[in-house]
Order: C-alpha cells, then sequence, then structure tokens
C-alpha cells in the first residue's frame, strides 16, 4: 500500500530502497549492534566490578579464560561495528564540504580498524599467555 508521503518509484518501494539508493541494511546493522551490545557490556561491566581491586594476576588469569576472551572480542567487534556505522553516518550528515567527508569518512573506517585490531590483539595475548 502506498502512503501518501512515499516519493520512491515503485521499483524503488519493491526493493525496499530509499533515496539514496542504500536499502535498509545499515539501519539494520546499527539495530543489531545496538542490541547485541546490551548483554556483551552488561558483561563487561559485571567483569570491570568482579576485578575491581584483583591483582595483575588475578585480572590476567580470569582474561586467560576462553569464555571471557571470546565475550571480550564480541564486545569489542560489535561495540566498534556499532560506533564506525554511527560515526559514519554522522559525518555524512553534518560534513558538507565532500573532500571533507571522504577523509572523515576513510579516518573513521582506520580509527576503527586500527584501535579494534589492537584490542583483539591484546585479548589474544592475554588469554594465550603471552
Amino acid at each position: 500500500m502506498k502512503s501518501i508521503h512515499d516519493f520512491r518509484t515503485p521499483l524503488g518501494r519493491v526493493r525496499g530502497l530509499g533515496s539514496a539508493k542504500d536499502g535498509t541494511g545499515t539501519f539494520w546493522r546499527q539495530r543489531l549492534t545496538a542490541v547485541a551490545n546490551v548483554p556483551l557490556l552488561l558483561f563487561f561491566v559485571g567483569l570491570l566490578i568482579s576485578l575491581n581491586g584483583a591483582t595483575y594476576d588475578e585480572v590476567r588469569a580470569a582474561l586467560a579464560s576462553p569464555l571471557v576472551a571470546v565475550v571480550l572480542i564480541l564486545v569489542i567487534l560489535s561495540a566498534f561495528v556499532h560506533m564506525a556505522i554511527g560515526m559514519k553516518e554522522i559525518i555524512e550528515d553534518y560534513a558538507h564540504d565532500e573532500g571533507v567527508k571522504v577523509a572523515l569518512v576513510i579516518a573513521n573506517i582506520f580509527f576503527v580498524t586500527v584501535v579494534g585490531a589492537a584490542c583483539v590483539f591484546s585479548i589474544l595475548k592475554l588469554a594465550f599467555g603471552g
């Protein structure tokens, strides 16, 4: 059923594409990571609370647990994907100069990739006793 405010072409409505011809993929990835972040970040905060006042060796032993290491890597991946999508949307909405917009989107991708990889590497190093 066509809404009075739906300005898409019939083909666009069938494909589910908006004016940007991008569809709803980014929207759903953002929502999916938001939902995934709730239990993951609750686990992370619970882990931080449980390790409050612990010695270095106790923290290292906790992070060496396969379950903890895997969940922490999932926290990083989900949070960083969520952040990257959100920042890209903000950049596209508020950066008006096309050159600046492209540079900021590229910087966003590099930042998320480098910092995320460093975080995952750190967890893996602790998990494998390096």
